[in-house]
């Protein structure tokens, strides 16, 4: 689930204490020959959305943040130690090898969840079932969008999300 802490037999990446492991600390643990002989998938979403699904989610427990989402998400932006969590940094930071290229066998969009998940079943050779809804945050997303200036502040952060990835800059 979306709060519990990971558990793995590899002590390293059990020592992160979550799910978002990188794939250099998987080589790092593993071994890069190792790492690169896995079938690698990773999803990915655009790094707006993103930015304000990870911004409801991580206000889940501060009423502040229903006055006035928008307000909430730029204050917190504001400060290094909340643009530093695994959440809020550049996707591209957990898929890319020790020179900056994308290092996984597939990349899976959340806009295309399913059809990208039947995708992986069929290589594999497994059956796919669609995907449930899970660990859906009940606050609103922040609209984001109305705010120009912050929109262009967020899309130089997530200027290699962006470039990497192909999402296009709304």
């Amino acid at each position: 689930m979306l709060t519990a802490q990971m558990h793995s037999p590899i002590q390293a990446l059990a020592n992160i204490g979550h799910g978002h492991i990188s794939y250099q600390q998987l080589c790092h643990s593993v071994g890069e020959t190792t790492t690169k002989s896995y079938f690698r998938v990773a999803f990915v979403r655009h790094p707006i959305e993103r930015f304000m699904s990870v911004c409801a989610f991580l206000a889940r427990t501060d009423s502040s943040y229903s006055q006035d989402p928008l307000a909430w998400s730029k204050r917190a932006f504001q400060f290094e130690r909340f643009r530093k969590r695994v959440l809020v940094r550049p996707q591209t930071e957990l898929l890319t090898d020790k020179d900056g290229q994308i290092a996984m066998s597939f990349i899976g969009r959340y806009e295309s969840l399913d059809a990208d998940l039947a995708q992986i079943c069929r290589h594999l050779g497994v059956s796919a079932e669609s995907s449930k809804p899970q660990n859906v945050t009940q606050n609103e997303k922040p609209a984001l969008y109305s705010d120009t200036a912050f929109v262009k502040e967020l899309e130089a952060f997530y200027a290699d999300d962006f470039r990497l990835l192909g999402y296009p800059r709304d």
